[in-house]
Parts: C-alpha cells; sequence; structure tokens
C-alpha cells in the first residue's frame, strides 16, 4: 500500500521516545503515561510491543502486550529458539500478515486498527517485516496507550501516545510512496 522513501529513512535513525535498557523502569513510565492521561486501568491505555525481543522482554516481566507485532526476527536474523518458545502463547488471538520490508501493506494496517480495537491481546506474525507498524500504532492507539519497539544495538523505545505524536507519526506517513491517502483512511476510520 506505501512505502519508505529512501529520502524519509534518516527520520528512523533517532528514537522517538525515551530510550529504556531496563523493563521494570521500561513498565513503570508506562504506567505513569497511562495515570498522566488519566486512564488508569489497562483496557483504556493499552500497551503495544513491535519486534520480538520488546514483545519478549515485556512477557519475561510479566506484562502481556494488548498488541505484539513480531516477525521472528531482530535485526534481520532470526530470533533464537528462547525468544520464539516465548512468543509462541497458545492462549494469545493470533493474526497473520504478509508485510515486505519497507513498506506497509493493507493488511498490516487492517490487522493493527482491528487488533488495537480488540479488548483481548492479539498477536500479529508478520510474513515479511514489521518495522514500520510503529508508526500507524501510533496513529491508531488512544491517547495514552504505549508504543514500545526496538532500536536496534540502543534499547527498547517508549512513545506515549499524545496527539503531538499522532500528528507527527502522521505527517511522517504521509510523506510514502503509494496510496498514502487510502492508508490514511485505514487509520481514521
Amino acid at each position: 500500500m506505501i512505502t519508505l522513501p529512501d529520502s524519509l529513512r534518516s527520520a528512523f535513525k533517532e528514537p522517538f521516545g525515551p530510550v529504556y535498557t531496563d523493563t521494570e523502569q521500561l513498565l513503570a513510565a508506562v504506567r505513569e503515561a497511562g495515570v498522566e492521561a488519566d486512564t488508569t486501568d489497562d483496557s483504556a491505555a493499552p500497551l503495544i510491543a513491535v519486534g520480538d525481543v520488546v514483545t519478549y522482554h515485556l512477557l519475561e516481566a510479566g506484562r502481556q502486550p494488548d498488541v505484539a507485532v513480531i516477525d521472528g526476527k531482530t535485526e534481520r536474523e532470526a530470533v533464537d529458539a528462547e525468544i520464539e518458545a516465548a512468543l509462541a502463547d497458545p492462549d494469545t488471538e493470533t493474526c497473520r500478515v504478509t508485510n515486505p520490508p519497507a513498506e506497509l501493506s493493507k493488511a498490516m494496517l487492517l490487522a493493527l486498527r482491528e487488533a488495537i480495537r480488540n479488548p483481548e491481546p492479539v498477536t500479529i506474525i508478520v510474513d515479511g517485516e514489521e518495522d514500520l507498524a510503529t508508526l500507524p500504532a501510533i496513529v491508531l492507539a488512544p491517547v495514552g496507550a504505549s508504543v514500545i519497539y526496538g532500536q536496534p544495538g540502543t534499547g527498547m523505545v517508549h512513545v506515549t501516545v499524545t496527539e503531538s505524536e499522532i500528528d507527527n507519526a502522521r505527517r511522517l506517513l504521509e510523506q510514502f510512496d503509494g496510496d498514502t491517502d487510502g492508508a490514511m483512511e485505514l487509520l481514521i476510520t
């Protein structure tokens, strides 16, 4: 549906929020973000994880993400057996989508939209690459939600969803190549 142009790749070099290497500190920040938005229960302030290693660390800390987007890879290499086993949760609803590298497919956007609306935890398993799912996740998530993604070689980035963050994510998505109008329509309906 839309593709990341080469001219926009540099916009993804810097993290979109604070970076954490300690999962407990990250989860404290997630709780604080929900409180600041007056959304004190988990259903009102969902936690969306983009990436296998991020999802693994959250699960190991006892926090099931409301939405997890995984592709079986980290830094374009297969995750190790321990992470793969931890992410294979038969009790979590799963959805499989195809999403090529450097793209956001219609299937990915629709799966994210439905998963974020679902009151039960959902894992989106991607055939391809999930890296860019962070942007539509920010656009789709309610204010006060947290979107967590991995910054290679650095740690876990926490984006507290605010109107400003939603606007920034929309502006970036509108600069992609392809059917940006169609993609934005999927995200706002």
